[in-house]
């Protein structure tokens, strides 16, 4: 993100789009409410816009660019803020658990990279034993899916991952022109509050609900092939399918039409048949 530091039109040698609407880096900034006795990780500072706002507010920012000329832009302007640390490193490989004190629970904010969106949402709901809140930037179209009710064209394995991990709410939506450059699409602000439904469909701990995870990208592998043909590519025997069947699921039904407590029934009916 850009700050008027820097106001002149850029773009990074990473492709990224800058946000320059001062109302909205303040407005995502509001979301994220009080933080002053916690800390907050920023993905992609840019030149530093949500940066400058964060910082007076938060307990502690650190802040995460992969761009190493950016990096070191940050670090030489909030030299004298010692609760602010800039670090050179892309958040897809990055340690949240040793970023994070123990017992923590930070926030996260950024205008997520569209062409590695869904993998950092992806990283963010394994990590969200870590994780309170985040406000993030995405294309629109990503905003939707994340949303998305079953059975609806947008729903899909990032909708059901998503929403078993924490709700979304959609804040607010911005055109190409609140950037520098402007992207081709509109940008959307969601955000998240991470609490896993896990007792609420039946999953015990983690390693199950890391389990199920795996089941619903088998079930969500290839859109509009039934349960059956996924299962089975995922090495589902036919005899368990068959069982399965046999107790009334509708193996010809679609991932994308069910939603996660219909899929946890069937994600422990499988187990059952395998036992």
């Amino acid at each position: 993100m850009s700050s008027k530091r820097n106001s002149k039109p850029q773009k990074s040698r990473l492709g990224q789009n800058f946000l320059v609407d001062d109302a909205a880096c303040r407005a995502i900034v509001d979301a994220l409410g009080d933080v002053s006795q916690s800390t907050v990780i920023e993905i992609g500072p840019g030149h530093g816009a949500l940066t400058s706002l964060l910082a007076p507010r938060c307990g502690r920012l650190i802040a995460l660019e992969v761009d190493p000329n950016l990096a070191l832009e940050n670090r030489a302007h909030f030299i004298s803020q010692p609760q602010v640390t800039i670090l050179e490193a892309d958040v897809l490989s990055a340690d949240f658990a040793s970023l994070i004190a123990p017992a923590e629970s930070a926030s996260v904010s950024g205008n997520l990279p569209y062409y590695i969106t869904s993998d950092i949402l992806f990283k963010l709901l394994d990590a969200h034993t870590l994780l309170h809140r985040a406000v993030l930037m995405v294309q629109r179209e990503v905003a939707e899916r994340l949303s998305a009710a079953p059975g609806t064209s947008d729903y899909g394995l990032l909708s059901a991952t998503t929403q078993l991990y924490a709700s979304v709410d959609l804040l607010f939506t911005l055109p190409p022109s609140a950037f520098s450059p402007p992207p081709e699409v509109h940008s959307s602000v969601i955000r998240m509050h991470f609490a896993p439904r896990f007792v609420e469909l039946g999953l015990a701990d983690v390693g199950s609900a890391k389990q199920f995870q795996q089941f619903l990208r088998a079930c969500f592998s290839q859109k509009r092939k039934t349960l059956r043909n996924n299962l089975r590519s995922a090495g589902y025997t036919q005899a368990v399918l068959d069982s399965l069947a046999a107790t009334g699921t509708d193996m010809s039904a679609r991932a994308e039409s069910l939603g996660l407590k219909e899929m946890a029934d069937i994600f422990h009916a499988l187990a059952a048949e395998k036992h």
